[in-house]
C-alpha cells in the first residue's frame, strides 16, 4: 500500500496500543474542533481550519503518537507537560499511557484561539 491519502488509511497502518491511541486522538480533534478538515499533511493526520491554517498533526510511531501545535501552543502549557517529552511543538504520548484528554482539549481550543484572536499560523 501507497502513502495513506485519508486518516482512515492512515490508521489501517496500526494495530493494537497503536491504533486505539491514534482514534482516541481523532475523537478528541472531531469533538474540539468539529469545523475542522481531516486531512494529511507530510503523511500525518491534521486537523486544518477553516481559514485553511493548519491547526495541529498527530503522528503514529513504533512506541509512541506525538501531537504537534505551534511552539507557542506547547510553550503555553510547559508546566502541565513536565511528565512529557516535548519538542519545538510536539508532546510524546507513549503508547500504554493513558490520554491526557482534558490537557489535550485545552491544548487545543488554546491554538484555535491564538490563531482565530492573533492570527498566529503554522510553523
Amino acid at each position: 500500500m501507497g502513502k495513506a491519502q485519508t486518516i482512515d488509511e492512515y490508521l489501517e497502518g496500526f494495530t493494537g496500543q497503536g491504533r486505539e491511541l491514534l482514534e482516541q486522538l481523532r475523537a478528541l480533534a472531531r469533538e474540539a474542533v468539529p469545523d475542522a478538515t481531516e486531512a494529511i499533511k507530510w503523511g500525518d493526520p491534521t486537523w486544518v481550519h477553516p481559514s485553511g491554517t493548519i491547526l495541529f498533526m498527530v503522528g503514529g510511531f513504533s512506541k509512541h503518537a506525538t501531537i504537534a501545535f505551534t511552539p507557542s501552543t506547547r510553550q503555553a502549557f510547559d508546566e502541565e507537560l513536565t511528565d512529557f517529552t516535548t519538542g519545538k511543538g510536539s508532546v510524546k504520548l507513549p503508547y500504554g499511557r493513558p490520554v491526557p484528554a482534558e490537557l489535550l482539549r485545552r491544548m487545543i481550543e488554546f491554538r484555535v484561539r491564538e490563531h482565530e484572536d492573533d492570527g498566529v499560523l503554522w510553523m
